[in-house]
């Protein structure tokens, strides 16, 4: 058992370097030699942890998919003000999610889909866990009369769209006035789907 766990601890800690060093050079420049030299350690222990590149890569993935599901699952059980829905929602489009994994190695990252398939698969599977995780919300929030939609499936679906592609959008601007401007919109337009039971009581007032 001791065995297992040093090695556990070893492998998080070569992960963390070559995320350091993917964040400042990029997947396609990260080498192993790089991640021993950012950690000061001899290369050859990177390769007794992970033979290849490949394989730091697929811990690095790996790394990058748990903390978005361990993201979700804090803070949730009990809503802290008001709708649990809306705390959600609001974290979804906050800066904490965006700042979660850098851009440029999450996109790097990304673009393996379409050249490995247990890649896309591993993508593939966070995304239907995320989803079927806002199902639940938004079906819990429909039960206790918050909300007026319908499809709640079909409602979670299209607020990742939204995030999704709302992050890819916002990654071209600075953190500005503007970036704010275009986050809140985009956070408002999920609420407006999801039909809050007052936001639309006093549209009709």
């Amino acid at each position: 058992m001791g065995r297992k766990s040093l090695k556990k601890i070893r492998q998080k800690e070569i992960i963390d370097a070559f995320y350091k060093v993917a964040k400042k050079e990029g997947i396609r420049n990260a080498s192993l030699a790089k991640v021993a030299a950012e950690m000061g350690i001899n290369p050859s222990l990177v390769s007794h942890y992970f033979g290849s590149k490949n394989a730091l890569i697929f811990g690095l993935i790996e790394f990058i998919l748990e903390s978005y599901k361990n993201f979700y699952s804090l803070d949730y059980s009990e809503p802290k003000n008001g709708s649990r829905l809306k705390n959600i929602i609001n974290n979804l489009f906050s800066r904490e999610w965006h700042n979660l994994i850098d851009d440029q190695v999450f996109y790097d990252c990304f673009t393996l889909v379409f050249r490995n398939k247990s890649i896309k698969a591993a993508y593939k599977e966070l995304h239907e866990h995320l989803r079927q995780w806002l199902t639940e919300a938004i079906e819990e929030a429909k039960c206790n009369g918050e909300i007026l939609v319908e499809n709640t499936e079909g409602a979670a679906d299209l607020i990742f769209i939204l995030v999704e592609g709302s992050y890819y959008y916002l990654s071209m601007f600075d953190k500005g006035k503007e970036y704010y401007e275009k986050q809140n919109r985009y956070k408002q337009g999920a609420m407006d789907i999801l039909k809050f039971k007052e936001s639309v009581k006093s549209n009709l007032e």
